[in-house]
Formats: C-alpha cells, structure tokens, sequence
C-alpha cells in the first residue's frame, strides 16, 4: 500500500462525508418548509455509501489481509417517502379544509446525531492524512 493509496482512500472518505454533512444540514434547514418546487412538504434527505469498486462486503471478506479496498463513494441521495407529519395549524397559509399542515418529516434529534457521525468519521480521515503526512516526512529525514 502507498503513500498516495492512503491518501486516495482518506480523501474518499472526506469527500463522501462532506456530502453527508450538506445533506443533513439540507435536512436541518428545511425543517419547517412547508412549500417545495415538487409541491408538499420538504421531504428529509439520505445519503447512501458503498465501497468503492462495488463487490461489497464479500469481496472485501475474501481479499483479508491482501486489499485494503479502494475507499468509499457516495451511490445516491434518497428521499424519504414516509408521509409527512400533520399539525393542526389553521392560520397557516398551507392548512387543508381541516386546519392540518403537512410538516416534513424531520427529527431534529436524529439529524444531530447523525451530523455528530458524519463529523467524527470526518476527523477520522483527517487524522490518516496526518499521520500518513507525518509518516512520509519522517522517511525523508532518514
């Protein structure tokens, strides 16, 4: 494993994890938007990640201890399809007949959790660019 290889597979993981952050921070955002260009609520958004260069788990299960796989790639953005959280608000410019507004689906809660993984995983990486950075000025004192 190389030096760049090392560097390669953090920086997937920064790249990918980066993009979880802007995703959650979307979700955070558009908490209360109750109007969108699709029409309805703000629907909360996920990420979804795979090794990259596909095979999965059993293809990593397989080359243990002689791959140590390409890093990680971001496949897509899904939509949450849950129906969407109804309050009785019947002041609001969105309310139905009934005085219900459709709110979006989003635990506030949930989203700091999953913003503190997503920065924590961030660091990770950071930290094996750092070492990996440090390991490479030290070959070169010898």
């Amino acid at each position: 494993m190389s030096l760049f290889s090392t560097l390669r597979i953090s920086a997937s993981g920064l790249t990918a994890n980066r993009l979880w952050l802007d995703t959650i921070s979307s979700n955070i955002a558009n908490a209360n938007t109750t109007r969108t260009a699709e029409g309805g609520p703000y629907r909360r958004r996920d990420v979804i990640m795979a090794p990259r260069g596909g095979g999965g788990f059993a293809r990593l299960f397989g080359s243990a201890g002689t791959s140590p796989g390409q890093g990680v790639e971001v496949i897509g953005i899904t939509k949450d399809t849950s129906a969407p959280r109804l309050v009785y608000n019947p002041s609001h410019p969105d309310a139905d007949a009934n005085g219900y507004v459709a709110m979006p689906n989003i635990n506030i809660v949930t989203e700091m959790v999953n913003m503190v993984a997503a920065q924590r995983a961030y660091e990770a990486n950071v930290t094996v660019i750092a070492a990996a950075k440090s390991m490479a000025m030290k070959s070169l004192e010898i």
